[in-house]
């Protein structure tokens, strides 16, 4: 079986114990790693991956081909994308304040289907007069070298830059998951997993959350993968990372995560940003 996710901790985190044989029953898995940007595009466009992790924002493009495994994914709270400029921050009175920074600037996101980007977008069209300027594709852990090279004016940023901004010289314009629980009251969707509709989703389901279980009872048997995919992390850094994106919502998206998923998607197409989907199919 083909599984493609990214080489972040979190993603080795949960994976390491379904893609190395310790969870009973589950067949021996072939892992592509590869930043979101790529398995978004996957998505929409490869007939060879069985499971994928992608973003919560390319859903209307998977979902013919896929469903939606309710566990794996990343949800939470305070763990929501970052824009950030070069420099310190200039204690600006209020998000309006803000978003004028950004008018006719310079963004660079890591991918247009990213839900960063569309949270991103959804906060721009409500605090951003006239819009932002050009938008440049990155993988994301280039971002922030740029923005403090001045080579773009900000970046959005996700993963484990919140955690390692400042080293770059780099402050905070929005924390756009902030934005996003208080004008919501709903965790914030931001990596989702997804099968091929032609397997079991429920014994996918089943594996996966059996891999997550392994991984919090023997946090200590990944660390050795978490590290040789780490990108040269700090071994606290990824730990922070692990701490922060794997959490309830990854064992279960329950009733809150699939609801801030729904509303997520809804506020899109009613922005025109993703095409139009139903909804139900989330749940099928």
């Amino acid at each position: 079986m083909k599984i493609a996710y990214s080489p972040c901790p979190n993603d080795t985190f949960v994976f390491h114990a379904l893609v190395h044989g310790l969870v009973p029953g589950a067949p021996k898995f072939e892992v592509t790693y590869a930043d979101i940007d790529i398995t978004n595009r996957l998505a929409a466009s490869s007939d060879e991956l069985d499971i994928l992790k992608i973003s919560y924002a390319a859903l209307p493009w998977a979902l013919p081909e896929y469903r939606l495994v309710p566990c794996g994914g990343a949800l939470g709270r305070g763990c929501g994308p970052l824009v950030l400029k070069a420099g310190a921050n200039d204690s600006s009175p209020s998000a309006e304040a803000d978003g004028a920074a950004l008018s006719g600037k310079r963004v660079a996101v890591p991918s247009e289907r990213s839900t960063a980007y569309l949270l991103f977008r959804l906060w721009a069209a409500r605090h951003v007069p006239g819009g932002v300027g050009e938008i440049v594709v990155m993988p994301f852990h280039e971002i922030m070298p740029a923005v403090r090279d001045g080579r773009i004016d900000a970046g959005l940023v996700i993963h484990e830059a919140r955690f390692t901004y400042q080293e770059y010289g780099l402050s905070q314009i929005v924390d756009l998951g902030s934005w996003w629980e208080s004008d919501t009251g709903l965790p914030i969707p931001l990596g989702a997993i997804i099968a091929r509709r032609s397997l079991d989703l429920q014994q996918i389901r089943d594996w996966i959350q059996a891999s997550v279980a392994y991984a919090w009872r023997h946090p200590e048997a990944s660390r050795d993968y978490v590290m040789e995919h780490a990108q040269e992390m700090d071994p606290r850094v990824a730990k922070s990372h692990i701490d922060l994106y794997v959490n309830e919502f990854t064992a279960n998206l329950g009733d809150d995560g699939l609801a801030a998923v729904t509303t997520l998607l809804q506020r899109a197409m009613e922005e025109d940003l993703v095409p139009k989907m139903d909804l139900d199919k989330l749940r099928s």
